[in-house]
């Protein structure tokens, strides 16, 4: 099978097949720099999508936006068929400083959101220590940030994130901080993650072989002013041994498709 490529998504107006989050004409300008021009997207529920695009390109400014951390100056974001422009418990935010509470241990850091909505402290507990265990730092329920790793604190994030048991999940590059090593394995327990939990995420990346390896589709926005340049649906049987799609032919020929399309852009 070849990547499926859909072109010129932004002519669209009839929303995806079960669109969770629907973008309509966002554009975002700082200053005198225009960030996002009339992005149109849907992002189908359940399935993962990356936006990747050359520095600059407004990847993250369209994430927040979406998560309502950010006001748009033109165009509306629907979440469940209802418009928002606020942070709301249907989308949950994994920053990529891993923003975490350094006075609080891990079972409170990942409960906090859970904490925050008034929830008893033994079902919030509960539901933490479960998030905990699933993103593999069953353990580590009574350390404090300062005594856990980047990648252990990124893990924390992620339950965190899982914990509010939110519909979206926005995720800003939250792998850049971490060593190879670790995020290939982070990469793996996403794609795990993803199947099991049945979320919607939506993931920033520059990494053109991180987001083929995880994405269901992949937005390329174009260089600033960021729009839609194309999408890209890779077609990768994930089943199996993992290392093996590093080497798969579908694989490989993707991330040279995209590779071709962006090195333009690269200085």
């Amino acid at each position: 099978m070849r990547a499926a490529v859909v072109r010129n998504e932004t002519v669209m107006t009839e929303p995806a097949v079960d669109a969770i989050v629907e973008v309509r004409g966002i554009s975002k300008t700082y200053g005198s720099v225009e960030a996002l021009r009339e992005i149109d997207l849907d992002f189908p529920r359940g399935k993962l999508t990356s936006l990747l695009g050359p520095s600059g390109c407004g990847k993250t400014t369209l994430l927040k936006i979406i998560a309502g951390l950010i006001e748009a100056d033109g165009g509306t974001v629907a979440v469940n068929g209802k418009k928002v422009s606020a942070p709301g418990p249907e989308r949950a935010f994994v920053f990529q400083d891993f923003a975490l509470l350094p006075w609080a241990t891990v079972l409170r850091n990942v409960a906090f959101g859970l904490e925050l909505r008034g929830t008893a402290k033994e079902e919030r507990e509960t539901t933490a220590r479960r998030y905990i265990k699933d993103v593999g730092l069953a353990g580590f329920e009574d350390k404090y940030p300062h005594e856990l790793s980047g990648g252990m604190r990124q893990r924390v994030g992620l339950a965190r994130a899982l914990c509010v048991d939110a519909d979206v999940l926005l995720l800003d590059e939250p792998f850049s901080a971490v060593d190879e090593q670790n995020r290939r394995k982070f990469q793996e327990d996403l794609i795990r993650l993803r199947t099991n939990q049945n979320k919607t995420f939506i993931f920033v990346t520059h990494s053109i072989e991180e987001a083929v390896y995880i994405s269901d589709r992949i937005v390329l926005l174009s260089p600033r002013p960021g729009r839609v340049s194309r999408i890209i649906e890779p077609q990768i049987d994930r089943s199996g041994d993992p290392d093996r799609i590093h080497r798969d032919r579908h694989y490989l020929d993707t991330v040279e498709e995209i590779w071709q399309g962006l090195k333009q852009y690269v200085e």
